[in-house]
């Protein structure tokens, strides 16, 4: 016993088990990939059962250390090349890694791993096991040749092993966390293993590759990975700066099929149909229409004051009959004088009976008390207001209380499904051509996004304007006149037409360009950016 007071031993023992743990690094990171095969409530299992079965072994390579030192004697020779036990067993080792890594990475990058029918195929608790221990024995052989060379006393041979598997045991668990929540690392990895055994085979043909060369590879490789593991992480960073609406969006929309492209100039450039696509583009519009509705504000939805179509309670009966038969709504603001002197809203069927067997409106018996709300209200609140409406129109007033629209629950549907024009109304936005459209100055932005492949955060960019003529007066700065021309987003605005300040009618054809700020110009005069 005098050698457990010897420092060299003690100087040996601490020297071998750090070189048992770095050269099992590699070992632990296949377990790693190894263990995922499993399910996971037999993952620790196979992990300490194949590193115990594998300590027995080292122990037992260790054991008959007179035999590990003859392996370096040649077996046979093929021509020049002289093969011996060790040399066979890191070639063997080496083509088994190669193997393994191969047909891992090629599940990885195939993006379906052990997959199959839509259901997770997991491998064999023993086969696992298996692999785990033969692969210990390859990755271990140098170690143990190394130990035996280090140290003349098998106790601390042995002790050193025992302690570099324990701590083997502990890093496993973590390592293997740490693997399976990056995949990247997972495919590094793999990488390295294939990479190691490489340099098995090539140092069993007689090829020595110096360590040196394989660490600083790793290492070099690591540090990128590092690096972009750092680049991950700050992106994530600022994902979670996102309203969490907004990300909750982004995500479903990918799911459905991702986000059109910006620059749907043609045909070939538009989403293709439903072979291709797990969902058609209207389900998908649908759907953004949902997630995008809370954050719309009422203007964006509403009918706007100059499209309301109120009743006179002062106007003769024929004019009252007239506007009410003509008109396919179900309910009307009436007023005195203007719209903005409310005095209750009425069914049509309502008023037609006054007129018939009254001569006039009844103001008494069938006008209901007008719901009224301020332009600042949330839509899921203006919602709830709908629904306790029951059908009735709700009347929308700016801060000095003037009228400044109203809606219905049809609004809130062609917010989500697109436009259902009346009878007396025509579609805001037509297609005439592949990349063009004809849009009404009063189409709303929502629904120009849509059809421009554009993201919906560009129709908030109109700040209080709602519509398509509000976004353009907002860039030209004044009232425009016809053949004047934006340019944004890589589309062309031409206005057409417009009548008593208002832009009545505008021309959209894709440029094919994106442009960084918008630019405006003049048909008719210089394109200079103003």
């Amino acid at each position: 016993m005098e050698w457990l007071t010897d420092p060299s031993i003690w100087i040996g023992l601490v020297t071998l088990v750090v070189l048992e743990i770095v050269l099992g690094i590699d070992n632990l990171i296949f377990i790693a990939i190894l263990a995922d095969k499993l399910p996971p409530n037999q993952r620790d299992k196979a992990r300490v059962v194949g590193l115990i079965l594998a300590l027995l072994m080292r122990l037992g390579l260790l054991s008959v250390m007179s035999w590990l030192i003859t392996l370096t004697k040649p077996l046979f020779s093929i021509g020049p090349l002289s093969l011996s036990a060790r040399d066979l067993i890191l070639l063997l080792g080496g083509i088994f890694l190669l193997f393994k890594a191969t047909l891992e990475l090629h599940e990885r990058l195939e993006g379906m791993p052990h997959a199959e029918s839509g259901k997770t195929a997991y491998a064999g608790f023993w086969m696992v096991v298996t692999q785990i221990v033969i692969l210990d024995a390859v990755f271990s052989l140098d170690a143990v040749i190394t130990a035996v060379g280090m140290v003349e006393h098998l106790t601390v041979m042995m002790a050193a092993v025992v302690i570099a598997v324990g701590v083997m045991l502990l890093a496993s668990k973590p390592l293997t966390r740490f693997v399976n929540a990056h995949p990247t690392v997972v495919v590094l990895c793999l990488s390295f293993l294939l990479m190691i055994g490489l340099s098995l085979v090539a140092e069993g043909v007689g090829f020595h590759i110096p360590k040196g060369y394989l660490y600083a590879a790793i290492g070099f490789s690591v540090l990128i990975e590092g690096l972009n593991q750092l680049a991950r992480r700050n992106f994530l960073r600022h994902l979670a700066g996102l309203p969490m609406r907004q990300r909750t969006a982004d995500a479903v929309l990918r799911l459905l099929g991702g986000r059109r492209t910006n620059n749907p100039g043609t045909q070939d450039d538009m989403p293709v149909a439903n072979d291709t696509l797990p969902f058609a583009p209207e389900e998908r519009s649908m759907v953004s229409g949902v997630l995008t509705l809370a954050e719309r504000s009422v203007r964006s939805v509403m009918t706007p004051r100059a499209d309301i179509s109120f009743l006179d309670i002062e106007a003769d009966r024929d004019t009252l009959r007239k506007q009410i038969l003509d008109a396919p709504h179900s309910f009307f603001p009436v007023c005195r004088g203007e719209v903005d002197n409310v005095l209750g809203i009425a069914r049509g069927k309502d008023l037609i009976g006054d007129l018939i067997e009254k001569g006039a409106i009844d103001e008494a018996a069938n006008l209901r008390k007008p719901i009224i709300v301020h332009e600042s209200i949330g839509m899921l609140r203006l919602i709830d207001t709908l629904r306790d409406s029951r059908g009735q129109l709700v009347l929308v007033t700016d801060e000095y209380g003037a009228l400044v629209g109203l809606v219905t629950p049809i609004d809130i549907l062609e917010a989500i499904a697109g436009e259902f024009p009346d009878e007396d109304e025509t579609a805001t936005i037509t297609m005439v051509a592949d990349g063009r459209w004809i849009m009404d100055g009063s189409a709303d932005l929502h629904a120009v996004a849509h059809a421009l492949g554009l993201d919906p955060a560009w129709a908030s960019s109109a700040g209080s304007f709602s519509s398509l003529g509000g976004l353009l007066l907002k860039h030209f700065g004044m009232v425009p006149t016809p053949q004047m021309v934006l340019d944004m987003k890589g589309y062309r605005f031409t206005v057409e037409q417009v009548s008593d300040r208002r832009i009545d009618r505008v021309d959209v054809q894709y440029v094919g360009r994106e442009l960084g700020e918008a630019s405006v110009s003049n048909l008719r005069g210089d394109h200079g950016n103003h």
